[in-house]
Parts: structure tokens; C-alpha cells; sequence
């Protein structure tokens, strides 16, 4: 009984018997008060051991039903203090305070957690709908439309002007080369204008072509243009009546151990042709210094007139020549 009512008077002050449900305030007096009903032997200070062991050996030496006795009176003094304690209601003056004790609950705005949601919704749409569309709701009345407005022309009705087209096109290499060749005939030309070599007796026919230093190429008996050897072979084919192409003599038929105008009586000697001292009108005037000319015409004073090109670069010219300053003359081939 006595452990009774001291369990009671601490869970009466401690509140330990029903945390839900707060307790009525005990007060000191009312505390130690308690405490005295309880008696000195509640109150007595727990006995002291000098080791574990003494003390493990005072708990077995005390009588078995004491023991049991206590531990009883231990477990059923909580029961009957709660029992007590919990059907006790509280009065209104209690719930007011306990009211009052209590913070207020604050209430959010239900407009700002409207907004709030709709926003966190947005949110997870931006992450979880897809970035596009895979179907075009306009498709259909953009195929009409692309439809309605196709129009088909056939090939005979729609002739293609590649006039304008065709008369542009790139420069190459060869149309430069071919661009700066006409630019040399035209200055060849009119410099063999003003020379006068025609009236002179010229019958050359390729007086105003490029030279091989300017990019020239071969005639068409074989020689470079403008040479003295290419206009002494022209002169051998008029005298021979070849006039075009094929030409009769050309130089793998009249000079074909070597073009050169040095080489030209080592030819001759070759061919068994005749290579003498006097002069006659048509031969070859072998004057040495890998150069040739034509003999036009025998004066009376031991002297000839000669007929020639490239002895000024790559002009006609005619000179009066001693018949002693002349190495060799080449008979016509026969």
C-alpha cells in the first residue's frame, strides 16, 4: 500500500502515467507528504557493498518470497497509478490554458498553393512532354495546296536557250596561250607592212606566225617559223611547184641528217646533190655561221643579191654578198 501511493504521488508529479492528457500541478507539500505517509523504510538509503560480488551474494542470501513479493508490488503500483490518473478528465478552465499554451497553426494561402502547384506542373511538362510534334496537323492542307498549285510542262512545249549559257565559259591555259599568239601575229604583221618586204618580192606565207623563242612551232615543211632554213625550203618547193601540203620537200626529205643551217651542206653531200663555188639563181648560198640563204640574182660585178630571213630577227631582208664571201653554193635538189 505504502508503494502504492509513493508510485502515485511521482507519476502525479512527473506526469508519467498518461502523456496524452496533461496532469494536474502537485505541489511540494503535497510531494513530501506523500513521502512521509510512504515511512522510514522507503526512505532508507539502499545498502552498500565494497564489490559486485558481495553484493551478488547479498541478492541471493535474501528469501525468495521477499523478492517475489517486491517485484509484484513494483509491477502492480504503475497499473493502479495509471488507472487512476487516466480516468480523470480535465475540466474547462484546464483545456482553455491548455489551448492557450498551444501556438498557433498557421494557414497558407490557398491561392498561393494554387499557384504553386501550377508551376511545379509546368515544370515536370518541360522535362517530360517531348520537344516537338511528330504529326503536323496542317499536313493535310499544305499537301491540297502543294497539289492545287503543281503544274507540269512537258519537254516539247518548254525548249531549253542554252545560247546565253553556252557563250561563257572558263579561260584555260591553251586560251591564253592562244590569246597571246594572236597578239604576236598582229604586231608581226603590221610590223611586216611597214617593212616593205612584200613589194620587195617576199612570197613567204607564214611571215607573221610566233617564232620559237615566243612560243612558236614547226611549218608545215618542218622548220621553226620565220627561220632562215624554213624560208630557204619554202623557196625549194615553189621552185619545185609545191605550194601546199603535202609539200615536196621537207625536212625529212631534204635535210634529214639535221636541220640546223650548218648542217645543210653535210645534207647535200648526203644526198649526192651538187655543191659548188659558182653561183646560179635558186641555189642555196652557204654562207656559214649555221646560216642560209636563196640566191636571187648574179650581178656582173662577182657579186650576188640574196634573199633571207631572220638575219634581222625574224624579218625578210635582202643583202649584196661578195661571191667570195660565200662558202658554198647548194645546187637545187632534183
Amino acid at each position: 500500500m505504502e508503494d502504492r501511493e509513493s508510485t502515485s504521488a511521482f507519476d502525479a508529479l512527473f506526469n508519467f502515467s498518461a502523456p496524452d492528457v496533461p496532469a494536474e500541478p502537485v505541489s511540494t507539500d503535497s510531494f513530501f507528504e506523500s513521502l512521509a505517509a510512504v515511512g522510514p523504510e522507503a526512505s532508507a538509503p539502499a545498502e552498500q557493498f565494497s564489490s559486485r560480488r558481495a553484493a551478488r551474494n547479498a541478492e541471493t542470501s535474501r528469501p525468495r518470497s521477499g523478492r517475489a513479493v517486491e517485484a509484484r508490488a513494483k509491477t502492480k503500483a504503475p497499473r493502479a497509478a495509471r488507472s487512476s490518473v487516466v480516468t480523470r478528465k480535465l475540466d474547462r478552465s484546464e483545456l482553455a490554458a491548455l489551448g492557450a499554451s498551444a501556438g498557433k497553426i498557421s494557414r497558407e494561402n490557398p491561392i498561393r498553393v494554387f499557384f504553386t502547384m501550377v508551376a511545379v506542373a509546368g515544370m515536370l511538362a518541360v522535362f517530360v512532354l517531348p520537344a516537338y510534334s511528330q504529326i503536323d496537323p496542317n499536313a493535310s492542307a499544305n499537301g491540297t495546296t502543294a497539289n492545287a498549285q503543281r503544274l507540269t510542262v512537258s519537254d516539247a512545249s518548254a525548249p531549253i536557250d542554252t545560247s546565253a549559257r553556252d557563250a561563257f565559259r572558263a579561260t584555260t591555259s591553251g586560251d591564253l596561250a592562244q590569246m597571246t599568239a594572236n597578239a604576236l601575229r598582229a604586231q608581226a604583221n603590221a610590223a611586216y607592212l611597214a617593212s616593205g618586204a612584200r613589194a620587195m618580192g617576199d612570197d613567204y606565207p607564214w611571215f607573221a606566225e610566233p617564232m620559237d623563242y615566243q612560243g612558236g612551232g614547226l611549218s608545215p615543211v618542218g622548220y621553226y617559223y620565220r627561220e632562215c632554213v624554213d624560208f630557204v625550203a619554202w623557196r625549194m618547193n615553189r621552185d619545185a611547184g609545191s605550194y601546199t601540203a603535202p609539200f615536196k620537200w621537207t625536212w625529212s626529205t631534204l635535210t634529214p641528217y639535221g636541220g640546223n643551217g650548218s648542217q645543210w651542206k653535210y645534207n647535200w653531200q648526203k644526198h649526192g646533190w651538187p655543191v659548188k663555188q659558182t653561183p646560179v639563181v635558186g641555189a642555196v648560198a652557204y654562207v656559214g655561221g649555221n646560216h642560209v640563204a636563196y640566191v636571187k640574182r648574179i650581178n656582173g660585178d662577182g657579186t650576188v643579191l640574196i634573199e633571207e630571213y631572220n638575219y634581222i630577227p625574224g624579218a625578210y631582208g635582202q643583202r649584196t654578198l661578195k661571191i667570195t664571201d660565200i662558202d658554198s653554193f647548194l645546187y637545187p635538189p632534183p
